[in-house]
């Protein structure tokens, strides 16, 4: 049975939180009780216990500091996700704890092999005394209790900022003459202005990005790319220098070169040298690419009569000018041929053939009335596999951007009863008018499938302990399984089965499919250079020794990506990632497309709806989560070691 969602209040947050740290402290008093011999059953089953029981209290409480319309429970659930995770910090910490653990790793290491347990628990016993030494207990008594100290106020800084930035509101108002080009459609879901004859284009993407990319005023762009790009900065400037400076003194206590080395002893890439690497080996060609297409857009730039160089602000509109020019598509037009249901069953109608997966919308209690529920079956069996909740629209108070969060992992309880994993997709999509459905850009219907790429990680998890469930992989492989979803977005086959015009339902011209999927690569060498500039950025701020010259960082990271630093923003302040779990990881999204693209190689050679290496992928990626390494399921998906020959074809370079 699904959660009531619609009868949440604040204390409901609160009691789902401590409800949850009263049942988890009864089973650790358990653990450190134990007087006989340490076994699975009476120590490491019950801390897998407390596990799952966290990730539901995230789901029934703090959650909702992201969705909810209540401030009041938007509130109560931030000072829950603070109490949620603060005690966990407690727990890591607690020296009974991690003796108990350590005890029992060393009564199995003495079994032999036959007896010794095998996958997930050998697995999780592993993992959990890698956690206990990252919490500190192979430092001194006070080094520990310093390092307990500074994580908590971690917390305490990462839900603050989350706070100002979803809860941070500001607009540009302009008239009926400033929005000149602007289609009917973008208008009417604009906000009415001061008087009967203005707009206010908020801080919200479906108010942003249109403008950006097709308002022909300049002025006005450069306006709105100031607002955009110093938001929270008052509230979050602060903020952010704590939090760099208590992750410089953990690393220091644990006498790691930085924060990025002491983070990245669980990630694939091991080391930020490794990382700087990756970047060197493709910054060369991209840069080259980037200088030749910066050349391109500054030529859009003389015809209009406007003056060079190209600026941020102007970056997003010559590129939709040359996709006009040079390629006949106009990316509001192509909207017309994506209302939002269409392509949610588009979406459906690809992943059930080629997964095997069967969805069916539901009745179920939700937090807001335009959240969506449906239930994912086998095709085959007709067995349930998981949930999730649709919640895709813009509002106040709402978490701003795009994500997958899981409400409920799948496994197995410490009785024994299996359970399904509960998901929601929370993004800001174009909302509908009284004209039109919600008409989606291109690069919407891409943000939908990649988000999507993450509800079926963790939608299609047959792991058996919620540490293990679904997408908690290695956090520079979990953008894998999302990357690759994106690749069905360009394939003039398959788009054509299922855009179609919101009017007149005639079928997406296929010369127009075919010229958007030859635009793909368009400024590519822009865009990913633009990705490394946020990963190096994330890179550089957690790997300087010392204090940090923030916006030193900002203007050398700009060089990266070859446009100027737009004086007088601060985007580092609205850079979410940093303080959500990204930090010293934002290099994820480029390398995991390394793993996506290879991943994709299979279909584009054996049918890219091909339900045969959909059942593969399946099986052997998205099911096991996080029961194996991540390299592991890729070699075993692809027959062979990982390439970088695909990512580089992607991009347009050679291999």
């Amino acid at each position: 049975m699904l959660f009531d969602y619609s009868k949440v209040d604040a204390d409901a947050v609160s009691e789902a939180v401590e409800t949850a740290i009263s049942r988890s402290e009864a089973l650790i008093e358990g653990i450190v009780s134990v007087s006989g011999k340490r076994t699975l059953d009476n120590t490491l089953k019950p801390l897998e216990e407390v596990i799952r029981l966290g990730a539901l209290a995230y789901g029934q409480g703090p959650f909702l500091g992201q969705v909810a319309q209540d401030e009041e429970v938007r509130i109560a659930a931030r000072a829950g996700e603070e109490r949620l995770e603060k005690w966990g910090l407690d727990l890591i910490s607690r020296r009974d704890l991690y003796e108990a653990v350590r005890n029992l790793d060393s009564r199995l290491s003495n079994l032999s092999e036959e007896d010794a347990p095998a996958g997930e628990y050998g697995r999780a016993l592993e993992f959990a005394l890698r956690d206990f030494r990252l919490a500190g207990h192979e430092l001194s008594a006070s080094d520990r209790a310093q390092v307990q100290k500074l994580k908590s106020r971690l917390v305490t800084l990462g839900v603050q900022f989350s706070a100002a930035l979803a809860e941070y509101e500001d607009y540009l108002e302009v008239t009926s003459q400033d929005l000149a080009g602007m289609p009917d459609s973008y208008i009417a879901q604009l906000q009415p202005g001061a008087s009967e004859s203005t707009y206010r284009i908020t801080m919200s993407y479906p108010d942003v990005i249109p403008f950006m990319e097709n308002s022909p005023r300049r002025d006005l762009r450069e306006k709105l790319a100031f607002k955009f790009g110093n938001r929270a900065r008052e509230e979050n400037t602060p903020i952010l220098q704590e939090v760099l400076s208590i992750r410089a003194q953990i690393a220091e206590l644990f006498g790691a070169d930085s924060w990025a080395h002491y983070k990245m002893v669980t990630k694939m890439a091991s080391s930020p040298n490794v990382v700087e690497d990756f970047y060197r080996s493709i910054k060369g060609p991209l840069t080259e690419a980037g200088l030749l297409e910066l050349e391109a857009l500054g030529g859009i730039l003389e015809a209009d009569g406007q003056v060079l160089p190209v600026q941020p602000w102007d970056r997003a509109y010559c590129h939709t000018e040359q996709l006009k020019q040079e390629y006949q598509v106009d990316p509001l037009e192509v909207a017309a041929y994506f209302p939002l249901e269409q392509v949610i069953e588009g979406m459906f109608s690809i992943t059930r053939q080629v997964f095997g997966l069967t969805y069916q919308q539901i009745d179920a209690p939700v937090w807001h009335p335009e959240v969506k529920v449906y239930r994912i079956t086998d095709s085959s069996s007709g067995e349930l596999l998981a949930h999730f909740y649709m919640d895709l629209h813009p509002r106040e108070g709402k978490f701003g951007h795009a994500a997958a969060f899981p409400l409920a992992p799948s496994g197995l309880d410490l009785e024994g009863a299996s359970h399904r994993p509960v998901s929601a997709m929370v993004a800001n999509l174009t909302r509908p008018t009284e004209a039109a459905p919600s008409l989606l850009l291109h690069d919407e219907v891409v943000t939908l499938f990649h988000e999507f790429g993450h509800i079926l990680h963790m939608s299609l998890s047959i792991a058996d302990l919620a540490r293990f469930s679904g997408s908690r992989t290695e956090w520079d492989f979990v953008e894998a399984p999302s990357q690759i979803m994106e690749n069905w977005c360009w394939i003039p086959e398959v788009l054509e089965t299922f855009a179609g015009h919101h009017v007149t339902g005639e079928a997406i011209p296929t010369d127009l499919v075919s010229r958007l999927a030859a635009a793909r690569n368009l400024n590519v060498g822009l865009f990913n250079l633009r990705q490394i500039m946020l990963g190096s950025i994330d890179l550089e701020l957690h790997t300087t020794r010392g204090s940090v010259d923030l916006e030193e960082v900002l203007r050398q990271g700009a060089a990266i990506g070859l446009l100027p630093h737009h004086e007088g923003t601060f985007m580092l302040a609205s850079f979410g990632h940093l303080l959500g779990g990204y930090d010293a990881g934002y290099y994820g999204y480029l390398w995991a497309e390394v793993f996506g693209q290879d991943m994709f190689s299979r279909f584009s050679e054996e049918g890219v709806l091909s339900a045969e290496v959909g059942m593969d992928y399946r099986r052997k990626v998205l099911e096991p989560g996080g029961t194996k390494d991540a390299y592991d399921l890729l070699v075993d998906f692809l027959g062979r070691e990982p390439e970088n020959d695909a990512f580089f074809r992607k991009l347009g370079l050679e291999g």
